[in-house]
């Protein structure tokens, strides 16, 4: 968020952290799952309990589970600036697993991004080849679709990094998108120059 603020890519900042032996290349994003984004609460529960505030924790937890909304935000400002209407528009979701090559959608959190989008009265297709339907539409009432159209969408947010969204590439994602659209890389899938935005 403040890489965004100072208009510094953040994979940029990565890659020259990688020169350092010891760095560890971790990327911002979605936090799903149970470990990273359960099981601290447990801890904070019972640290609570003992009488210590993990204020490290919660902080971290409350900044991750507004990770849907900021990704909206980015993506919206992006479509005002294209001028593509929101309300109505067409958005590509590529991805509802909680992580990549995976078909495991334990507290996926690309769920607080399909709400937010239709808050906006945005229309929100969902493609992810891993993940069984029936299991989207019962635990989440989630339609995934078989396969997207070319030239259909105002908006495609690649938001998990499968291998067939990376074989894909930009140019074949691209024309999914109509004439005038935005392609916003939660994952940093593609390389910068071929999106108009990333997280």
């Amino acid at each position: 968020m403040i890489f965004s603020r100072l208009g510094i890519d953040t994979e940029e900042v990565l890659k020259a952290s990688g020169t350092k032996w010891n760095f560890l290349p971790f990327r911002p994003g979605l936090v799903g799952g149970h470990c990273i984004g359960i099981d601290p609460y447990y801890l904070t529960h019972k640290a609570q309990e003992l009488g210590y505030n993990p204020e490290i924790i919660q902080a971290s937890r409350r900044l991750n589970d507004g990770m849907g909304e900021y990704v909206v935000a980015q993506a919206l400002k992006l479509m005002l600036k294209k001028r593509i209407h929101i309300s109505d528009a067409k958005v590509l979701i590529l991805g509802l697993a909680f992580k990549e090559n995976c078909p495991d959608l334990r507290n996926t959190r690309i769920v607080d991004i399909v709400e937010e989008l239709q808050e906006f009265g945005a229309n929100v297709d969902i493609y992810d080849p891993w993940v069984d339907k029936d299991e989207a539409m019962t635990e989440y009432d989630l339609e995934l679709l078989d396969s997207p159209d070319d030239n259909t969408y105002d908006c495609i947010l690649v938001a998990v990094a499968h291998d067939e969204f990376k074989e894909m590439g930009a140019d074949k994602i691209h024309q999914l998108g109509n004439d005038n659209h935005v392609l916003y890389d939660i994952k940093y899938l593609l390389d910068s120059s071929k999106v108009d935005g990333r997280l």
